[in-house]
């Protein structure tokens, strides 16, 4: 098991990967383009200390291999309130109405933010073995070490698994020799969870909410939100409502989207709802790591798990894993952890 093994990217997957090679007894080091680790999870502390998710939140039953990863990790989780009235607004010129929600399949979240999936998988690596603000730009296999040029580094590795989107991968990084024609082409047209996604995080002194037997829960065709839910944490001691706006708001300055939520708040709950704390927002098209400037339209889930993610390449030096890898829960932490799954048994039973 003394093989080098390169990950790139430390969202859930490089940092689960890495977390599971390194018990295996492999020398591994993950290297990240980001400042942060997490990738497209990213929970932020707002002003008053409120932790907010502005990426990946939920999990539902049928997540078994992260039900698991959170239990093998001495992790608690809670249900996501739902209880309550929510609000649809179906028209602009209609007020919101009060609505039930049905029954649906019960959601999660991970107690003390989703952030904490992170800092226990990352709890076992040196400083040496994560590096951030590492863009990869170019990957040689011509030798019998692989080199891995960053913007200020060079890295030698045996095998190299890739973490990060893979419209990422085939578009910014060269590869020599070049990738297979069938995985460009696709790699191209997958589609990034989240790219598309504008969410936005406001939190409370109380939540005044649920002293009127209101969910938090807002569904709207008006806009800006389109839908929002009660964030309040695990222990019920900070408040804050967490959903997604309308992309096309990504036009206005940070200070005008604000102004826009807060009055569609204001409209729907009253003033109590234009009374918040603090304002969080990531517009995710605009992260440079998450989304690449395209003209193309490309699908929700458009060939996430494709066939071609599945087998390594240049004989068994180069993995793809990541959640849009994944032929199941593609795009979702689920998918992710099922992708590394895949990748490690491959990485295991390749001979030492």
């Amino acid at each position: 098991m003394q093989k080098n093994i390169l990950i790139i990217g430390a969202g859930l997957s490089g940092l689960l990967a890495a977390y599971r090679l390194k018990n295996k007894g492999f020398n591994i080091k993950v290297v990240e383009a980001r400042n942060r680790i997490g990738g497209r999870i990213h929970t932020k502390a707002t002003e008053d200390r409120t932790p907010v998710e502005m990426g990946a939140t939920w999990f539902w039953d049928e997540n078994t291999h992260l039900k698991l990863l959170l239990k093998e990790l001495g992790i608690e989780n809670f249900t996501q309130n739902m209880q309550g009235t929510a609000f649809f607004e179906a028209f602009s010129a209609l007020p919101p109405q009060e609505v039930q929600i049905p029954k649906q399949p019960q959601s999660y979240r991970i107690a003390g933010g989703t952030s904490n999936l992170l800092r226990k998988l990352v709890s076992n690596l040196t400083a040496d073995e994560l590096l951030l603000n590492q863009a990869v730009k170019r990957l040689d296999f011509s030798d019998e070490k692989i080199t891995a040029e960053t913007t200020d580094s060079t890295y030698e590795a045996d095998i190299i698994i890739i973490t990060v989107p893979p419209a990422l991968f085939v578009e910014n990084i060269v590869v020599n020799p070049s990738l297979e024609e069938n995985l460009l082409n696709v790699g191209k047209d997958t589609h990034t969870w989240m790219k598309d996604s504008v969410k936005v995080a406001v939190s409370y002194e109380k939540p005044f909410w649920k002293s009127k037997d209101f969910s938090g829960t807002v569904f709207s065709n008006v806009g800006p939100i389109t839908e929002l839910y009660d964030h309040s944490n695990a222990e019920n001691t900070k408040f804050a409502l967490c959903g997604f706006v309308n992309g096309g708001l990504a036009q206005f300055t940070k200070a005008e989207r604000k102004e826009k939520v807060q009055t569609q708040l204001r409209k729907i709950f009253g003033e109590g709802g234009a009374d918040f704390i603090s304002y969080e927002e990531t517009l995710w098209m605009d992260e440079p790591f998450t989304n690449l400037p395209s003209s193309r339209y490309i699908q929700a889930h458009q060939n996430n798990g494709h066939s071609v993610f599945q087998k390594p390449f240049f004989d068994g030096r180069l993995f793809i894993a990541g959640t849009e890898t994944s032929p199941e829960f593609g795009g979702y932490m689920e998918g992710a952890i099922r992708a590394v799954e895949r990748v490690v048994g491959q990485v295991i039973n390749e001979p030492c």
